[in-house]
């Protein structure tokens, strides 16, 4: 296969990885780019960081110091847990809305109000039975 075949054929192989669910491309985790620096993301892709998979939720252009670990107001992991773990909101941007499901402190808790910032157990949550 020549070089020009290849990429054509892993266009086609990423094309066809973001229709996929959370579920299935957390099975074929190896279908999804490795994140790197200087790129353009959309909303909704999905890249590979270290062993870890991740989506974008704010449009924006990589940089070296905005990884996905680090930059919650950018990237969410991709999970199939019910109560994903609370990670402490930096603003409006990355706020959980009324209905988001977190655990913390070994709790599990449902927001009751958008644009929430606050720590569960603190304000707007309720724990979840």
């Amino acid at each position: 296969m020549k070089r020009k075949e290849a990429w054509a054929y892993r266009r086609s192989i990423e094309a066809a990885a973001a229709l996929q669910s959370d579920e299935k491309a957390l099975e074929n985790i190896y279908l999804y780019p490795l994140w790197e620096a200087d790129k353009a993301v959309q909303v909704d892709e999905r890249y590979r960081y270290g062993e870890t998979l991740y989506k974008c939720v704010q449009a924006h252009t990589t940089q070296a110091d905005w990884t996905p670990d680090v930059s919650p107001a950018l990237w969410v992991v991709v999970s199939l847990d019910e109560f994903p773990a609370w990670v402490q909101p930096i603003g409006a941007v990355d706020a959980y809305n009324q209905g988001d499901k977190v655990s913390h402190n070994e709790k599990h808790w449902i927001s009751d109000v958008d644009a929430n910032v606050w720590e569960p157990g603190v304000y707007g949550w309720t724990e979840a039975n």
